[in-house]
């Protein structure tokens, strides 16, 4: 997490001096934020899904599937339910997301078919599906109340709840950090050293609350008063709904059943059978999950955009499983990170990011993309090959 860390920052500073202090910007900065809160949601389900030595490459056909239909039931099944269509209609996205997972989980646990196949051909039907529910049309306009979910205008919490969050997230790191060193002191582990934990406090809430900063001073311009001034944006709403998943996740992944069997399961399947675990109903379990987080990351999406549309979400599978592996989840199983999948995320989508500041055209972003991946594979290998030793 370190390493991730300083390469994330070696970029930053790279970037800002490329561009002449622009990618820095309040306004990038949270720009880049919103931009990153889709791709992170579906990372921080695929880390479970690598984890356990499957591959997922639906998620983009599914993100449009489930984005398309999300805004056809807003638009044309619930327009008569004013106040409450935006609501009805994203549980009928996370619902259809759901039913994927079960359909897509069923064909691999319990059929036997390789989680590749299974989702390059959802890779294909999904956006197709897509297609279909929305006719080769673009559905809008969506729910004014639905857009703020995109982070768009009046899509953020403003200075005084974004302050709080801070607070809140500096109290939880600080929690964190006592706990580890009581539940190591539990199981007579030595404890790190205690400068080492002040530094990783102090460093942490610091960057806890300049994030914050920055979004505050972005300022909010659709609600200036008569003389100009403008309150802050403060945090988007994309990256609340983002923070909200990796707590979740994060807790699933350390502190229930659950996951400790994914990882278990990851490390060694046969073992995890024979010591009495359903497998085949977990890797149902962590396909439905991902579609949950796939119809999260539509909805985000399509409420940025203020429509809905069967191109939305190409390339995202190949974004999100990127961020995981650039976030040191291993391809080999069994060993990942909710947080570094976010890490990871933001690197890839800084990247991309500043590229487009620098007016680097389309075709050769993707490829300085692709070799950031190859080089983080052959990180990913040369360190198993480390460990194994």
């Amino acid at each position: 997490m370190v390493s991730m860390l300083l390469a994330l920052v070696t970029i930053w500073i790279a970037l800002e001096l490329k561009t002449d202090g622009l990618f820095l910007s309040p306004r990038n900065l949270y720009n880049l934020s919103i931009q990153t809160s889709a791709i992170a949601v579906m990372a921080c389900g695929m880390v479970f899904v690598i984890v356990a030595r499957q591959i997922d490459l639906s998620i983009g056909s599914l993100l449009a599937f489930t984005g398309v239909l999300t805004a056809f039931a807003q638009v044309r099944w619930f327009d008569g339910y004013p106040g409450a269509a935006w609501i009805l209609s994203i549980l009928v996205g996370l619902g259809a997301g759901g039913a994927v997972g079960v359909f897509q989980g069923w064909w691999v646990a319990y059929r036997g078919i390789p989680a590749l196949v299974v989702t390059l051909a959802g890779y294909l039907m999904y956006r197709g599906a897509a297609f279909l529910v929305a006719e080769g049309q673009t559905i809008a306009p969506l729910d004014e109340t639905y857009q703020r979910l995109g982070g768009g205008a009046a899509g953020s919490l403003g200075a005084g709840p974004s302050w709080v969050i801070g607070a809140l997230g500096c109290v939880w790191l600080v929690w964190q950090v006592w706990n580890t060193r009581r539940e190591r002191a539990k199981y007579e582990d030595d404890p790190a050293p205690v400068w080492l934990d002040v530094v990783k406090v102090v460093v942490g809430a610091g960057a806890i609350l300049a994030f914050v900063a920055v979004m505050v001073a972005y300022p909010d311009r659709t609600r200036q008063d008569a003389e100009g001034n403008a309150p802050g944006m403060g945090i988007g709403i994309p990256v609340l709904i983002l923070i909200l998943v990796v707590a979740v996740l994060s807790f699933l992944a350390h502190r229930t059943r659950f996951g400790r069997y994914v990882f278990a399961y990851g490390g060694n399947p046969e073992s995890a059978l024979l010591a009495g675990i359903n497998t085949r109903f977990l890797l149902v379990k962590i396909f439905i999950m991902m579609g949950i987080l796939s119809a999260i990351a539509a909805v985000i999406t399509t409420a940025r955009l203020n429509a809905g549309a069967n191109s939305i979400g190409q390339l995202a599978e190949l974004y999100a499983i990127s961020a995981v592996v650039i976030g040191g989840t291993s391809l080999a199983g069994g060993l990942g990170s909710v947080p570094g999948a976010v890490v990871g995320a933001l690197i890839i989508q800084s990247l991309d990011n500043g590229m487009v500041l620098l007016d680097v055209a389309s075709a050769k972003r993707q490829i300085f993309i692709g070799l950031v991946l190859i080089a983080a594979v052959w990180f990913d290998v040369v360190y198993t090959k480390r460990q194994a030793r």
